[in-house]
């Protein structure tokens, strides 16, 4: 940990005293993804409101090595140019700590014909297998050659045949890899069990925008008939607003907050954790793109949360809703039904003062209410880094936060935003 920034964090004990707006950036989710589809096009694309955190800028290397000119027209904002010469190799040491790197192998092979990339990395949070990505350029006419650490994927004719695609699971990044993908195969492509989140709706409609022909998004069966190149000249892509980032801050105004708004959010993109917090006896004002917590609860209730994909229970809020849990009356209980191993983090909330039971690799209980500690804690991945600092904020004394910049992957300068509305937190370099 020498030399890496960590937060130092000097915790609230219980005060609900943060007031002020927290207003929420970009989607990391839908932002890769747009960036990913810049092989798609002719000509150059603008993108707006896009966030800046780690897994972006290593994105733009990628795009960069791979042969696109990114240049900044703004803060957030980017123009992107593939008109030049294009490569299809991704490159290795970017790719094993980005786990979103996989998505651009649908866009680069419907461009090139050819593409080779590592086995993705990212955080350690159990099992993705990428077995059905092969299969599914296969079924496209794609041949692979799985070598020791990389995949190496060629299609013979030149371009990928449009195909049938049922999903035994729906997958958000296989949905948007194989739509990107068959925007440019020969004939017509149907994903069926497709993903419904929202970021798959945002990439499709930008795509449609520039001249794609896609049908059925937000549904589970989506329908592509390929075409040419797309054109970036149709308008600029303003990527959505994060709404896991959103959830995040939601759930601190209801621990933490004394007048507390989360702005510049989608609210129906957040009805399954409104839902929940509203059963749990938060009381929220509700508005057109913010919601307001300014009348703290003195007892929360329990909750019985089971995980799903969209527009069920995001896993990725499952950790930061568990630090919410450890403050309410009674036992919660999670189901985590999406990755395996992803409660370990309950292991180090219990060490802050947590009753938590991990009962199996999926499902977990929490007793409460208890009083949490500062600690010197590590995070494991980008979610649980950032349950670790809504821990270490309600918790009494002082908190080291060890592996930022697992939470620099996903949250923009996150301590700068949370000081100015009352937490008590720093950037230091160990």
């Amino acid at each position: 940990m020498e030399g890496q920034d960590n937060f130092i964090i000097n915790g609230l004990a219980g005060k609900r005293i943060l007031e002020g707006q927290l207003a929420v950036k970009g989607a990391k989710n839908a932002a890769l993804k747009v960036l990913a589809s810049t092989f798609l096009f002719k000509n150059s694309l603008s993108v707006s409101n896009v966030p800046a955190i780690r897994d972006v800028e290593q994105m733009f290397d990628l795009l960069t090595e791979l042969g696109v000119t990114v240049t900044p027209t703004n803060f957030g904002e980017y123009n992107l140019d593939p008109s030049g010469d294009l490569h299809s190799v991704i490159n290795q040491d970017i790719s094993k700590h980005l786990r979103a790197s996989v998505v651009l192998a649908g866009p680069i092979l419907a461009r090139t014909g050819q593409v080779v990339f590592p086995h993705p990395g990212g955080c350690v949070i159990g099992a993705r297998p990428i077995d059905f990505f092969l299969e599914g350029f296969k079924k496209m006419g794609a041949v692979v050659e799985n070598g020791e650490d990389q995949y190496a994927i060629k299609v013979p004719e030149g371009k990928l045949k449009g195909a049938e695609l049922f999903f035994k699971n729906p997958s958000v990044t296989g949905t948007e890899t194989f739509m990107m993908a068959a925007v440019l195969a020969e004939g017509q492509t149907v994903i069926k069990n497709a993903a419904l989140e929202p970021e798959i709706v945002m990439l499709g409609q930008f795509l449609n925008q520039s001249g794609a022909q896609i049908n059925g998004l937000g549904t589970t069966t989506i329908t592509i008939s390929g075409g040419e190149l797309l054109d970036g000249q149709n308008g600029v892509c303003q990527i959505m607003p994060d709404r896991i980032e959103a959830g995040s801050f939601l759930l601190l105004a209801a621990l933490a907050g004394r007048d507390l708004e989360i702005t510049n959010i989608e609210v129906n993109h957040l009805d399954a954790l409104i839902h929940s917090l509203i059963l749990a006896g938060v009381k929220m004002e509700i508005k057109e793109s913010a919601i307001r917590i300014c009348e703290p609860q003195p007892v929360f209730n329990s909750l019985d949360i089971k995980t799903h994909e969209y527009p069920g229970f995001p896993t990725d809020l499952q950790a930061p809703l568990a630090v919410f849990l450890t403050q309410v009356k009674g036992q919660s209980y999670i189901f985590e039904t999406i990755f395996e191993g992803r409660l370990n983090y309950l292991e180090t909330l219990n060490q802050m003062g947590a009753k938590a039971r991990i009962i199996d690799v999926h499902r977990a209980m929490i007793d409460g209410p208890t009083a949490l500690s500062g600690r010197e804690v590590s995070s494991p991945d980008l979610r649980a880094g950032l349950a670790y600092v809504l821990a270490a904020i309600i918790a009494s004394g002082q908190s080291i936060v060890h592996n930022v910049h697992y939470i620099d992957r996903g949250y923009e300068e996150i301590e700068k935003r949370l000081s100015q509305v009352g937490v008590d937190i720093e950037r230091i370099i160990l």
